[in-house]
């Protein structure tokens, strides 16, 4: 979606249009899905659907329509780890179909019980470092933490990986 046409759709759905905001949900429940099914896990749906409503209570505040999906971004990462947490310990290992698995269900398997043995921060650090390619800095921004926690999280949460296929 073009960012005017996402700005026009926005801006209709702060005005009440329950077209636009129908039309937002579409567009964004992809995206949202994307970014919590790695950090939530098997609360995934939850986190989604708790993401989704936390937007869009926020709508009317957003000031920078074409800000959206970086928006969106911090709205649905702090709401998956935060559902993560609240259900802890993780029992079911996700569908992570949206991961590259390069079609071998035993490493999507592998990389599925890596993920569910990190904790929620250091899930979240990993899909916005190497999911959606944001730099350290970016994250730590986002995260509301030091880059030097978010370089010890990465690091611990890469050394979880790094013992797993040891």
């Amino acid at each position: 979606m073009a960012d005017e046409e996402t700005a026009r759709l926005v801006e209709a759905a702060q005005r009440g249009d329950a077209f636009a905001m129908d039309e937002l949900i579409t567009v964004l429940t992809p995206y949202v899905g994307r970014i919590c099914a790695p950090i939530a896990l098997d609360q995934a749906t939850d986190a989604v659907q708790e993401a989704l409503i936390a937007v869009f209570r926020g709508l009317p505040g957003l000031r920078a329509p074409e800000a959206l999906y970086g928006w969106v971004r911090v709205v649905a990462v702090r709401e998956a780890v935060r559902v993560a947490q609240r259900h802890r310990p993780e029992v079911a290992v996700p569908d992570l179909g949206e991961l590259p698995s390069d079609e071998d269900p035993e490493l999507s398997g592998d990389v599925a019980d890596v993920l569910r043995r990190l904790g929620p921060r250091q899930r979240a650090v990993l899909v916005l470092r190497h999911l959606e390619g944001l730099d350290e800095q970016q994250v730590a921004r986002l995260l509301d933490v030091p880059v030097g926690t978010v370089r010890s999280r990465l690091f611990r949460a890469r050394e979880s990986f790094r013992r797993a296929w040891g």
